[in-house]
C-alpha cells in the first residue's frame, strides 16, 4: 500500500504548497532581493502548530536556491539548537568546514569571528521555533551580520516580542509579518489527497474516509498527516489493500499520541521539568508551580520566562490554562 512512505513524514517537502497562495507570495517578496544578489528581508511567519509554517519556509527556500545559484541557507531547529553556542555553530557550519571548532572548548565569540568574516553570496537562515532560544542575543548577533538574512517562526508575535529586549523589538519591528490561520476541514482533507496520492496506492482511502481524519485533527496538519500514516501503517501490517474505517478509529488516537510524543520529546530541560511537575500534581496555580519548579531546577528561569515556557507547552496541547488571575490555573492535557 505504501509507495513512497517519506510522502508520510513531518519533513516532507511537497512540490507545490496548497493553501497558502498569499502566505508565499508575501514571502517570495521578502527574499526577492536575494535574487539580485542582496540581503533578503527579515521575515517573521506567525501561527499555530500545524498550519504549514515551516513547511512554507523551506519550500519557499528550495524555489529561491533554483532561481539563485549562488545563495547560501541553513535551517535551525531552535527546539534542538536553543542556547546560543548550538543556534550559531549550526549557522557557521552552512559557511565552510568547522573541524577547528569544538563543543566543549570553542568560545562563542569565535563563532561570531567566523560569521563577521563571512563574505559569500546572500544567505538566508531558518531559525524555526524562534522563542524557544535562550539567549536572544542570537537574534541581536545574526541581525547585525552584513549578507545574512533571517526567517524566524514562533506561534505568537505578542509572547515572542515580549521576551526580547527593546533595542532588539526596535530593529526588528520593520519586519515582514506573515501570519498564518488554522487550515479548515476542506483544506485539510485536500492535504491528504495529495499525500494520499503521492505516496499510497490508487484508492487506499476515500474522500470521506480523509474528511474523518481532518475531522480528527482539527487543523493541525501535522497531526492529520500522523493519523494517516499510522492508517497506511496499520494497513500494510494487515496485508490489506485499502484502509478501512476501523483501521481509522484506532489510529486517531495513535497519530495524536505520536505527535504529542514527538513534542515532548523536543522540550528543553526546564520545560520538561515543567511539565513532569503538572503531569505529577495534575491540576496547579501558577504560584505552586512555579515554587516546585524552583526546588527541581539548579538555575531556575524567571517567573516572566517560565510562563512563556508554559503557553509553549500550551500552543502544543501538552497543558491547558484554565481561568484568570488568582483563580488561575495549569492542567495536563491528555
Amino acid at each position: 500500500m505504501i509507495q513512497d512512505a517519506r510522502v508520510l513524514q513531518d519533513e516532507f517537502i511537497p512540490k507545490e504548497i496548497g493553501h497558502r497562495d498569499q502566505e508565499m507570495n508575501a514571502l517570495s517578496r521578502a527574499l526577492d532581493p536575494a535574487t539580485r544578489g542582496q540581503s533578503a528581508e527579515t521575515t517573521f511567519l506567525f501561527g499555530p502548530s500545524g498550519a504549514g509554517k515551516t513547511c512554507l519556509a523551506r519550500f519557499a527556500l528550495d524555489r529561491l536556491r533554483e532561481a539563485v545559484i549562488d545563495l547560501n541557507h541553513q535551517y535551525v531547529n531552535c527546539w534542538r539548537d536553543y542556547n546560543r553556542f548550538r543556534a550559531l555553530y549550526r549557522i557557521v557550519e552552512a559557511t565552510g568546514p568547522t573541524y577547528d571548532i569544538h563543543r566543549q572548548s570553542t568560545p562563542t565569540d569565535t563563532l561570531l569571528d567566523r560569521l563577521d568574516e563571512y563574505d559569500g553570496p546572500p544567505f538566508v537562515v531558518i531559525l524555526d521555533e524562534v522563542d524557544q532560544l535562550q539567549d536572544e542575543d542570537v537574534l541581536y548577533d545574526l541581525y547585525r551580520m552584513r549578507g545574512v538574512s533571517m526567517i524566524l517562526i514562533a506561534n505568537q508575535e505578542e509572547e515572542l516580542f515580549s521576551s526580547l529586549d527593546d533595542r532588539l523589538v526596535s530593529r526588528l519591528r520593520g519586519s515582514t509579518r506573515i501570519r498564518f490561520e488554522k487550515y479548515d476541514l476542506d483544506e485539510l482533507v485536500s492535504i491528504l489527497e495529495d499525500r494520499v496520492q503521492w505516496g499510497l496506492t490508487e484508492d487506499a482511502l476515500t474522500h470521506e474516509q480523509l474528511a474523518l481524519i481532518a475531522d480528527a485533527a482539527a487543523g493541525d496538519a501535522r497531526v492529520a498527516i500522523s493519523i494517516l500514516r499510522s492508517a497506511a501503517r496499520r494497513a500494510e501490517q494487515q496485508e490489506a489493500e485499502t484502509v478501512d474505517f476501523e483501521t481509522i478509529h484506532e489510529a486517531i488516537p495513535e497519530g495524536r499520541t505520536e505527535v504529542k510524543q514527538k513534542n515532548i520529546e523536543q522540550l528543553t530541560p526546564h520545560q520538561r521539568t515543567l511539565y513532569e511537575i503538572v503531569k505529577e500534581y495534575e491540576t496547579l496555580a501558577p504560584s505552586d508551580l512555579y515554587e516546585r519548579y524552583r526546588e527541581r531546577v539548579d538555575k531556575p528561569r524567571s517567573n516572566r520566562t517560565v510562563r512563556n515556557y508554559l503557553s509553549k507547552l500550551a500552543h502544543y496541547n501538552l497543558v491547558t490554562k484554565e481561568g484568570d488571575g488568582r483563580g488561575r490555573t495549569y492542567r495536563l492535557l491528555p
